[in-house]
């Protein structure tokens, strides 16, 4: 299960909106924004690496995040 709230956190400590991460990622915007709501598919494991070097997230936060 993903947590979303510290997801978001991160990407507001980046200063990233949803529009710019999804930009990073190669992922339509409301596809993202579907994921961080909980109200699509979870992320794949390359996207989820994809958003780990677009937010500079290291190995744990990642973990944290991804995997809670």
């Amino acid at each position: 299960m993903v947590a979303m709230n510290k997801l978001r956190a991160r990407m507001v400590e980046a200063g990233v909106s949803v529009q710019e991460l999804a930009e990073k990622i190669g992922m339509d915007k409301s596809t993202l924004y579907r994921r961080i709501s909980g109200n699509g598919e979870d992320f794949t494991i390359r996207e989820i690496d994809d958003i780990k070097v677009a937010l500079q997230l290291d190995p744990s936060e990642a973990v944290q995040i991804f995997f809670a």
